[in-house]
């Protein structure tokens, strides 16, 4: 079997862009998979075409060998952009051996260590709590879920001083956890904190709620320094979706920075550099929750890594096109985002699997991608009060 094509194709879900990739072969067995959306998305494409130049006339099933050959020649460490490229080929050569062999891809991995994937849902707007309460409850009665993620900051943490900001998370958070006693949240800083005594008062005021963890109060790039701040946290530390490569958990790991890591797999490199990543934090005694905040396909490359990784502990998940605005129960037939035609649906808040179907599970509508959907979408910058710019 041989790689005889690549296509990329811009398109949407929801109100984000999407970039998914098709690896076609000469034996009429076509892989697909997907890009992280960093930002300049249209700038993944072009990327996709010179790397298909590298690519082209190897066996699919070659995986490793391929993913050297993609990071040896780019002779620096590739960033951003160059890995989530690599990561939508890593997917689709997984895809395409899985359905050479007419197996799901998890069958590849060693077969599962469990037999559905529980899920959590993010809450972006988080009004009043009464409404968080009823939102969650909706989505509980819908779908199952019993976890969910919201950001820990009620106010502008730039205009009003810190001890307001702190009164008004820990006020928030009593309220939120006195109406919902039965659910589960995790509280997401977004890397927002520049300063390390700032994201330990945050966090130890949250561990009073015994959330699921705490997520990514400060940046990324000092690893050292998340090794002092969990030590004085009360709080389970989550953070890695910013991180690239098996070389940065470890780093991560070997200062004790993390009890939680979150890599994506639509960032690392793919499925097998994430294998990788996880098979580090488990002898470190560290769970994996995977950062996911991506499109329908992706979540169905997640869901066969959690399903054959031990260490596994909850998934991100975003409800897509049509689930996103019908929580009335109905069936999974009825629900359809626009460019996978049967996505990945909750029960109980659990992901099923699907031992019948190869690959990854799923059916991509290749009409609906022929048309170019692409939405711009970026992060709103804070300015603070004295004119300078914020994290986001």
């Amino acid at each position: 079997m041989k790689i005889t094509g690549l296509r990329s194709f811009m398109t949407r879900d929801i109100d984000r862009p999407r970039v998914l990739v098709a690896i076609d072969t000469d034996e009429g067995v076509t892989g697909w998979g997907e890009c992280y959306n960093h930002g300049p998305d249209k700038a993944l494409p072009p990327l996709l075409d010179y790397l298909f130049l590298q690519i082209q006339g190897e066996d699919p099933r070659r995986i490793e060998r391929i993913l050297l050959k993609l990071l040896q020649l780019s002779r620096f460490p590739p960033g951003a952009l160059g890995l989530a490229a690599i990561s939508a080929i890593d997917h689709a050569l997984w895809d395409i051996s899985a359905k050479a062999l007419g197996v799901p891809v998890y069958q590849l991995l060693g077969g599962t260590v469990r037999d559905r994937v529980r899920v959590y849902l993010g809450v972006y707007s988080a009004p009043d709590p009464a409404e968080v309460r009823d939102h969650c409850a909706g989505m509980r009665e819908a779908w199952g879920f019993s976890a969910f993620k919201l950001s820990p900051f009620r106010v502008d943490i730039h205009a009003e001083p810190w001890r307001r900001v702190l009164k008004s998370t820990g006020d928030w958070v009593e309220r939120l956890t006195n109406l919902c006693p039965d659910t589960e949240f995790a509280f997401d800083a977004h890397g927002k904190l520049f300063e390390p005594w700032q994201a330990v008062q945050l966090g130890n005021l949250l561990a009073g709620f015994d959330p699921l963890f705490y997520e990514e109060p400060i940046r990324p790039e000092n690893i050292e320094a998340w090794g002092r701040l969990k030590s004085q946290l009360k709080v389970p530390l989550a953070t890695g979706e910013s991180l690239y490569s098996r070389y940065e958990f470890l780093r991560l790991l070997q200062c004790g920075g993390a009890d939680i890591i979150q890599p994506d797999i639509c960032v690392v490199g793919g499925l097998l550099e994430m294998r990788k990543i996880a098979a580090i934090a488990e002898a470190f005694y560290v769970p994996v929750a995977p950062h996911n905040p991506m499109g329908p396909l992706a979540t169905a490359v997640n869901l066969h890594f959690a399903a054959a990784c031990p260490n596994f502990k909850i998934l991100e998940y975003r409800l897509p096109m049509g689930a996103a605005y019908h929580s009335d129960g109905m069936k999974a037939a009825e629900h359809r985002t626009a460019y996978v035609m049967d996505p990945y649906l909750p029960r109980d808040g659990y992901l099923e699997l699907r031992p019948d179907r190869p690959g990854w599970g799923v059916e991509i509508d290749e009409d609906h991608l022929k048309t170019d959907r692409y939405i711009h979408w970026e992060r709103r910058l804070p300015i603070r009060p004295d004119g300078s710019t914020g994290y986001c």
